[in-house]
Formats: C-alpha cells, sequence, structure tokens
C-alpha cells in the first residue's frame, strides 16, 4: 500500500498522469483519512517534509521531497518574507571635508551640519565652503537647508578639483560646456537605443503551466525585489523589441534563479539559450543549478568549458547545431565562430563586468534580435552609465535574502598568529576556510606556511594551471568538506557557492581591484552563520594612495548590498571613461558624475521629446522657504548623522501628497510617532512642491512682510489679491508680491508653522487660479 503526497496541485495531478501513463494504477484524492487498501497507489496534497515505510502493515508514504530531492517552500516561511525596500538608503554617506556638487553653485566642500532658528522657527542647515571670492580672505560659505538637499550631490570625477566660486560664472560655463558635450554623446546613445528598438526580436508567449511549476519549486522564499526583477524580464521577453537589461544585485542575491527562471521561458518557445559565464568552476556550479532546476522537465541542459575532453565538446557542439540542446552553459568557448546555435533566443551574461566591450557586441552581431539578460554584483562604468541614462533596462535587488547577516570585514597587516587563531575559530564551528593567494608561482610556499600555522587543519591547493581534472577533483573535495583550508588564487572569485566556508584570508589585499574584492568577500556568509573576512597586507611593503582607498571602501562597505556603493568609489578612483569613447572625462570632472549623468539623462530625453513631437521637460526650479516654521529632525527622534541625513534627503525629493505620505509612513515605522517639527518638515515639503507647481521660486520673510516671486499678475488678479489678504502689494517690476503676515483669530498673533504654510498655499491657489489641494 502507497500513498503520495506533494506540497501543491499542479505537481499531484502531473504525478498522477505520469502513473497512469506508466500503466502504474494511481488515483489523486483529496485526503487520506483511514489507512489505504492495497491496490492503485493514493495520492493526495500535504506538507510533509520526508516520508517513511512501515514494513509491519506493509505501508509507504512517499513525499515530493522524497522523490525530486527538493523541499517545498512551507507557509511559516511565506509568512517571513521580507518587505520590499522602498528606496534604496543612501550608503555613500557625507562625512565632514567631502567634496559636493551644489546644482546651481557647483562644487564645495562641505563642512558640518548646524542648526539655526530663523523668524522663531528652528531649522537645520548643511555648511558647504567655496572659494573665497577675493585674494586672501576666508572661504565663502553657503548655508543649504536640509529640506532642498536635492540640489547638492557627492562629487564623484577626478582627483581634487578647483572649489568654485559663489556668485562667479565659471560654474555656470562649466556646466554649459558639459552640456554641449553631452549632446554628441545623447545623439549617439539615441541612435544606439532606436537601432535596438528598430529591430525585431522574438516576442515570448505568457507564462505556462510548467513555468508555474519550474516557479513553485524554488526551495528559498524569493524576495520582493526578486520577483519584481523576474517581472520586468518577463514582460521584456514578451515585447518584440529585444531585450537588454541588466540585474544588479548584490553577491548571493539570487540573480541565478532569474536567470534559471528567464532561461525556462524561451525554452517553451523552442528557442536556445547561452549561459555565459567567466570561470570553469562557475560554468559547472551553474550547469548543476541548471541541471536539478530543470530536472522534472523535458529540458537538455549542456555544459563547454575546458574540463571536457575534444570528442566530448564535439559532440555537444554537433547537438548544439542540431537543435538538441536546449540550454548551454559555457565560458569564452561561447564566443567562438565554432560555437553555432540552432535557433538562439535569450543570453544570459554572468558576471557582466568581467567581459569585455567586443565580447559582448560580438553576441549581438552574431543574433541582433536576441534577447540579452546580464547579472552583476559590482556594474563596470560603462554599464553603470548606460543604465543610469536609460539605454539599457535596470534591475536592482537590495533586500538581502533571509537570515543574512554582513561579512565582519577587517583589514591590517598580515600577523601569523591571528591568521592561525582565525583558522582556529572557523575550524572548531566545524567550518571551512578559504586562504586567497593570488601568485601561482609562490602558491605552494604559501599552502606550506598554512600548514605549519595550523598543522591540524587539511590543507589543499587550487589555481588555474592545475590539470583540469585535478582542479575539478579539489574542487569537489573542497564542496564535500575532505578539505578544511583551500589556498587558491582569484579562480575561486565569481559566484562560487559554498555554504560551509565562512572565514575568508585574502594575503596582498592591496594588489587586488575594488570590485574583485568584494567579490571575493561575496565567497563567505552566504549561509546562516557569521562570515568573518581578513584583507592583509605586508607590512614591509609601503602601500600605494589607490590601495589606501580601496581597502578603506573595502572596511567601510560591509552592509548588505554594498556592491553598488563599491562600483560608484570604484568610478570615482577609476574614473568613469566614456560611455563610448575617451574624451568625456574632462568633463565628468568639472562637473561631477551624478551631475554629469543627469545632463546626459536630460539631453536623452530632449532628443527622445525632439522625435516625438512633445515639449523637453523642463529642469525642475530650486524653491526657497523661509518662513517662521518649526521644521527640523529632533536629535532624540533621529539619532546620527547618517540617519538623519538619509531621512531630510528623503524629504526633499519629495514631489507630491502621496510622497510625502510614503516618507512620513516610513518614518513612523522606523522611529515613532512623527513629533511636531517633523510634520512641520513634511508640510513644508508640499509646500515647495505646490510652489514648484506655481511657478513660485521664492517664499521667504522680509521684516512683517512675506515676499513671493517671481508672479505675473494680471489686473484681476490684483484685485482679487487686495481683496483676499489685507495691505498686499505687486510690484510689477520685480514682479514680486509683498503679502502681511497672516494672524490667528484673536486678530493679534502671526500665524507660524503648518497653518501659516496652509493659508498661503490657499490664499497664492486662489489669486494664481490653480485649484487647492488639501494638505493633510
Amino acid at each position: 500500500r502507497v500513498a503520495l503526497t506533494f506540497a501543491g496541485p499542479g505537481p499531484a495531478q502531473r504525478a498522477a498522469d505520469q502513473l497512469t501513463e506508466a500503466d502504474l494504477g494511481a488515483r489523486l484524492v483529496p485526503g487520506i483519512e483511514t489507512a489505504p487498501t492495497a491496490g492503485p497507489t493514493l495520492i493526495t496534497q500535504g506538507n510533509l517534509e520526508a516520508g517513511f515505510t512501515f514494513p509491519g502493515v506493509a505501508l509507504a508514504l512517499v513525499t515530493e521531497g522524497d522523490l525530486t530531492g527538493q523541499r517545498g517552500t512551507s507557509m511559516r516561511e511565506a509568512a517571513k518574507m521580507p518587505a520590499r525596500r522602498r528606496n534604496a538608503v543612501d550608503l555613500v554617506q557625507l562625512q565632514p571635508g567631502d567634496l559636493v556638487v551644489h546644482e546651481q553653485h557647483g562644487v564645495g566642500r562641505y563642512v558640518e551640519m548646524v542648526s539655526r532658528t530663523v523668524h522663531g522657527g528652528q531649522r537645520d542647515y548643511l555648511i558647504v565652503e567655496y572659494a573665497p571670492g577675493k585674494r586672501n580672505q576666508p572661504p565663502d560659505r553657503l548655508f543649504v537647508p536640509t529640506d532642498s538637499l536635492d540640489q547638492l550631490t557627492r562629487y564623484v570625477g577626478g582627483e581634487a578639483p578647483a572649489l568654485s566660486k559663489l556668485g562667479g560664472a565659471d560654474w555656470q560655463k562649466t556646466k554649459n560646456q558639459a552640456r554641449k558635450a553631452v549632446k554628441q554623446i545623447a545623439a549617439e546613445l539615441i541612435r544606439l537605443y532606436s537601432a535596438r528598438m528598430a529591430t525585431k526580436g522574438h516576442a515570448f508567449g505568457p507564462d505556462t503551466v510548467w513555468q508555474r511549476e519550474l516557479e513553485d519549486a524554488f526551495p528559498f522564499q524569493e524576495t520582493p525585489d526578486q520577483l519584481a526583477a523576474i517581472d520586468e524580464v518577463k514582460a521584456d521577453m514578451s515585447q518584440p523589441v529585444p531585450m537588454d537589461r541588466i540585474i544588479c544585485g548584490d553577491v548571493g542575491y539570487g540573480k541565478t534563479e532569474i536567470a534559471v527562471r528567464a532561461a525556462f521561458k524561451a525554452v517553451q518557445d523552442g528557442k536556445q539559450v547561452g549561459v555565459l559565464v567567466p570561470t570553469t568552476l562557475l560554468a559547472n556550479q551553474h550547469f548543476k543549478t541548471f541541471s536539478e532546476r530543470f530536472a522534472q522537465f523535458p529540458v537538455t541542459v549542456a555544459v563547454l568549458s575546458r574540463f571536457q575532453s575534444k570528442t566530448e565538446s564535439d559532440e555537444v557542439l554537433r547537438k548544439l547545431a542540431d537543435g538538441e540542446i536546449d540550454v548551454l552553459v559555457g565560458t569564452h568557448r561561447l564566443l567562438q565562430p565554432t560555437t553555432r546555435f540552432k535557433d538562439l533566443g535569450l543570453v544570459i551574461v554572468d558576471e557582466e563586468q568581467r567581459f569585455g566591450v567586443e565580447h559582448k557586441e560580438y553576441l549581438k552581431s552574431v543574433r541582433t534580435a536576441v534577447d540579452v539578460l546580464s547579472m552583476s554584483a559590482t556594474p563596470i562604468p560603462r554599464t553603470l552609465e548606460m543604465s543610469l541614462t536609460g539605454i539599457r533596462e535596470m534591475s536592482t535587488i537590495l533586500t538581502p535574502p533571509e537570515e543574512r547577516h554582513p561579512v565582519l570585514t577587517y583589514v591590517g597587516a598580515w600577523e601569523d598568529k591571528q591568521m592561525a587563531a582565525a583558522i582556529r575559530r572557523e575550524l572548531l564551528r566545524d567550518g571551512q576556510v578559504f586562504v586567497i593567494h593570488n601568485r601561482v608561482q609562490s602558491i605552494d610556499k604559501a599552502a606550506a606556511k598554512i600548514r605549519n600555522l595550523v598543522p591540524e587543519a587539511r590543507v589543499a591547493v587550487g589555481h588555474g594551471q592545475m590539470k583540469e581534472h585535478e582542479l575539478e577533483r579539489i574542487m569537489v573535495g573542497f564542496w564535500e568538506k575532505e578539505y578544511d583550508v583551500l589556498v587558491a588564487t582569484t579562480i575561486v572569485e565569481s559566484g562560487l557557492d559554498i555554504p560551509n566556508a565562512n572565514t575568508l584570508i585574502v594575503d596582498r589585499a592591496d594588489m587586488f581591484g575594488l570590485s574583485q574584492l568584494h567579490q571575493i568577500r561575496g565567497r563567505v556568509g552566504r549561509g546562516r552563520e557569521r562570515a568573518y573576512a581578513y584583507f592583509t597586507y605586508d607590512p614591509t611593503k609601503p602601500l600605494t594612495e589607490t590601495s589606501v582607498d580601496r581597502l578603506t571602501t573595502i572596511a567601510n562597505a560591509t552592509d548588505l548590498g554594498a556592491g553598488m556603493a563599491v562600483a560608484m568609489k570604484d568610478l570615482e578612483i577609476r574614473g568613469s571613461g566614456n560611455l563610448l569613447g575617451g574624451e568625456q572625462s574632462g568633463h565628468i570632472a568639472g562637473v561631477g558624475f551624478d551631475l554629469y549623468v543627469r545632463l546626459v539623462g536630460e539631453a536623452v530625453s530632449d532628443y527622445r521629446a525632439q522625435a516625438t513631437g512633445e515639449s523637453p521637460a523642463v529642469e525642475p526650479a530650486e524653491v526657497r522657504v523661509d518662513l517662521p516654521v518649526d521644521a527640523h529632525l529632533p536629535h532624540d527622534y533621529v539619532p546620527g548623522e547618517r540617519l538623519r541625513m538619509e531621512a531630510y534627503r528623503k524629504v526633499a525629493s519629495v514631489q507630491d501628497d502621496e510622497q510625502a505620505q510614503a516618507v512620513l509612513d516610513e518614518l513612523t515605522d522606523r522611529y515613532g510617532a512623527a513629533p511636531a517639527p517633523v510634520l512641520n518638515l513634511l508640510a513644508v515639503a508640499r509646500f515647495r512642491a505646490a510652489m514648484r507647481a506655481l511657478g513660485v521660486t521664492e517664499v521667504s520673510m522680509q521684516g512683517r512682510n512675506i515676499r513671493v516671486g517671481p508672479v505675473e499678475l494680471r489686473e484681476s488678479q490684483v484685485m482679487k489679491l487686495s481683496r483676499l489678504a489685507e495691505g498686499a502689494t505687486y510690484k510689477e517690476a520685480v514682479r514680486t508680491v509683498s503679502i502681511k503676515v497672516p494672524v490667528g483669530p484673536d486678530r493679534r498673533t502671526p500665524l507660524r508653522d503648518v497653518a501659516l504654510l496652509e493659508k498661503l498655499h490657499a490664499l497664492l491657489s486662489s489669486v494664481l487660479e490653480q485649484p487647492v489641494a488639501v494638505a493633510s
């Protein structure tokens, strides 16, 4: 007597069909109330992890996990889903002395954040220092109110640039030169983009039943970002335009699963999929992952790498050309002219930053109409720029998987005692250790040193110049825990997934690139255990300035999901080059990367607007609000400089009531009920957005009056103004309105805070004839 249980109705129904086809009697029943009788196998739904046999009464219960080796997701885990992060935390946090770019005034140096009381209302300001106006004078200072933080960006560009002068024409000149240069790029980018838009690709069909089953069988809980990225990829694939999307997610954030689902979708439509990876080890790992996930479906997965003999690879190539292989995982071998696909529909590039432009362009030239999905944790500058300017679509995965901890990172000189202690600590909790030593000539010496330091550890050596089968044997041995310590070159850098290895020691870390260090660190901390990374340098050799920069960055960027911050810093250290060639770096150094990208984005949208006949978007004006409003984040409500900056930045970017509400919800969720000054701060943000819509750029106190400008009023509006606001005057020459400060019900106390903002908003909306939205 046999009973089978499955987690979902789909797999249960399919198992019943398969068993019936094979003439093994099977019956699908809603539940098994009593002991089954001898006869056909009973199939039902149930959430059991493992089955059992009961020889005494000749009964066997087999679960889905026993048959497929995968466990379904239980409801308990589904309840623990992390919420999608609404907007990424600004990781690059301002330190005093950092260079910043103010959109109107240029490059300055950030000094500190101070509180000042202006017109009886307390506000926080950032002080930015600029070049002195006259010789031998102290530097000029600009107080930037925190509600216009969106005007400031951190300067990422060349080496130390000259500070701008306040009020001079130099900054506008630099900005205009950059604008001009950007126009050429924008035209070229638009050409690339429209060429892609004009090519006809294959529009993939809607999801099939199998697609849903494959997705249900995923053994982990998807994070909301992952789900969003999957939906975006599917939407792109169903368009007749070829897809060109990059997925940026930090190391170990589940990018591979997105690739698996996209590949399966392509195969459902009878297309072939090429998965391009940078290293042989990663190719083998992906081959394993894809094969496991596609095990229950008629999909053929093959791998092409140097671990195979010539006859094996020739056989793979023959099957590929005949269309017998659906998914091919491979290294640069995929790019050789001898590799011919019968009907290629999707190319997946993993660790996109490891391939050169020409490799990627070659893929496109093979078939212009093929969909391309790239994945990267630390995208290279060019990719970042292309996605930031909207030429390639970009999905970011910000939410870490459940139960992930940041890797504890130590940067310092190599000390034998400390390293031995680190290895022993890992062995005590039955874990494994990676030691990265990037010189094949001296790697055996390094391994011998480790054996001397920790004689009880089983040490293995792995590098790219070993014989294929030997390297494979060592990697499999490490995977199966036959060794405790693996001394290897950066061959382990990309995508290897060994959850049991949770201590990493990098020898001569000053010799590595920034994204390399970040990638290598991503090899540990993939399970629930806390992971440790030691980046060491040789105490006897001096460090160069760039290596100090890199090591500092890697020590600071330890948060989960710091990949984008690392990529941005890399951009700062290496400079960004040009999207299309070499002549742009001067302009980037002049205006800073953020503003440069924004200019490119604006130029691109201008060109698009011209092409479609729409009016080009106008850059939103800066609105100055200087009123007696107590609007700030109290120190006891939001503690710590960094959190306050982040909160202020969010408030500054509010464009409408809905966003203001979202920011308020988030603050309440994180720090508790918002006190009055915080509600006032959001009211000011809403007021600024409303004024921007009316075309007003300044609302400020002048003595006992409030000055509003610039406004152009017709005669009827001037009359309306004097009727609604007693003693209000309009100066046509300077286009400003002067209003007496409104008073409260007792006719004596001047209004302030939210009451004042609401009164002004109602008055100005009515005079300038715009329907007033109720400020909540």
